[in-house]
């Protein structure tokens, strides 16, 4: 391995056991974009009624919000690279089942919403094991261009699942749930075999104390809780996404293609981001850095909220993705390295209650404002609040705002001298 220091992607793409994590991801993240996507239209070809459409992301947040505690404590005691192959392997029986109920015709509104649960409790518990694994494979300086890497595979995944998923449709649900299941198992394949070396851990039992570990351990970390607690009112003012159609079809007058757009206009700007973030990490001043990002968020939202431009429409929601990007790979960079090893999977689980909660309350929080302030007035008053948060950070958490060195230079000596 080279010297931290002198640590660049090329290096990075020849680390293995980070390669077959990336492309399970990839894969993995691919299969379920097009899963959810066939899920959906399934189920409103089957009841046509907007409220089903809206249980189905019910029950699989639901069952992620209950057992993340406890699965952040599995991760911590376990295995995570087996814990997150055996998730990928059950979300392809997910994909089975679909596949085989559509072929044989008992596909029915109870049995889509039931699988959906099993998704939401496997993803419970695979995004903290996946989450506290990346630093087991890197050295720590490496450690923002990883993040930085996952992020770009993530978001192309995101972008691609959904469009190859819609190709797909036009062959029957079938063809997607049968895709899907392909993925899967190329995922779960790849994440069998991984290799790496798994740090001695205490077995330590279930109790109540070691379930809030997690909690315990935010709350006394003020640069983690800043970070994690930014990018929940972030993103819970600043989202605009549950209100896209609205724009498409009464304010920028478009029509259902202007709303593909819309929609993919943030993942491609988080796409690019992330991609210049694999070949230049951020270093110095990250702090500042991350509170401008989530700042520029903000404004982005106004100008998107104010807009009767398509074009400026789709340039500001490119920009907010890229902006948020900058957010997610600082701020889960930062929450790992300030974790040791033996809490990740628990502050893992935490900040994924908070990522999940600020998208799901987000959408909430924009339907509820744009029903009493009508959309322009809750896109903006959302970005006038992300921008106060992204200034009012800097007062309630000074350590965040001031920080420096992404990775602290402590840690640095550490690994090289490992090297």
């Amino acid at each position: 391995m080279p010297a931290p220091s002198t640590y660049t992607f090329s290096d990075l793409t020849r680390e293995r056991p980070f390669m077959y994590v990336w492309g399970a991801r990839v894969f993995g993240t691919a299969a379920m974009q097009m899963l959810l996507v066939a899920i959906g239209w399934h189920m409103y070809d089957l009841t046509g009624s907007a409220w089903d459409l809206g249980l189905v992301g019910l029950y699989q947040f639901a069952p992620a919000l209950l057992l993340a505690l406890w699965a952040g404590h599995v991760v911590d005691r376990h295995h995570r690279g087996r814990i997150v192959a055996l998730c990928l392997a059950v979300q392809g029986v997910v994909a089975l089942a679909l596949l085989f109920a559509q072929e044989a015709g008992f596909a029915t509104r109870g049995l889509l919403l039931g699988l959906s649960l099993v998704l939401g409790a496997v993803r419970a518990f695979q995004m903290p094991a996946q989450q506290a694994l990346v630093p087991l494979l890197v050295p720590p300086l490496a450690l923002p261009r990883a993040m930085a890497f996952s992020s770009a595979g993530m978001q192309g995944a995101v972008i691609g699942g959904p469009a190859l998923g819609g190709l797909l449709f036009v062959a029957g649900a079938g063809a997607v749930y049968g895709a899907s299941l392909l993925l899967f198992l190329i995922a779960a394949v790849l994440m069998a075999c991984l290799r790496y070396q798994q740090p001695e851990r205490v077995k330590e039992p279930v109790t109540l104390e070691s379930l809030l570990a997690g909690v315990k351990f935010i709350w006394h970390r003020k640069t983690v809780l800043g970070a994690v607690s930014l990018d929940l009112f972030a993103v819970l003012l600043g989202g605009a996404v549950a209100l896209l159609p609205i724009y498409a079809k009464d304010i920028l007058h478009t029509g259902a293609w202007g709303l593909g757009l819309l929609r993919s206009a943030p993942a491609v700007g988080a796409l690019a981001t992330s991609i210049v973030l694999t070949r230049r990490p951020v270093e110095r001043r990250v702090g500042r850095t991350l509170l401008i990002a989530v700042g520029t968020f903000g404004v982005c939202m106004i100008v998107f909220g104010f807009s009767r431009s398509f074009a400026v429409s789709l340039i500001a929601l490119a920009v907010s993705g890229g902006a948020d990007m900058v957010n997610v790979v600082i701020r889960q960079t930062l929450v790992q390295l300030e974790t040791p090893d033996e809490m990740r999977g628990r502050v893992s689980s935490v900040n994924s209650i908070f990522i999940g909660a600020s998208n799901q309350l987000g959408e909430f929080e924009s339907g509820a404002t744009a029903a009493l302030l009508g959309p322009v007035g809750s896109v903006v008053l959302g970005g006038i609040g992300t921008v106060l948060v992204a200034l009012g950070w800097v007062r309630l958490f000074p350590t965040l705002a001031q920080r420096d060195r992404i990775v602290p230079a402590a840690k640095v000596r550490a690994s090289e001298a490992g090297a």
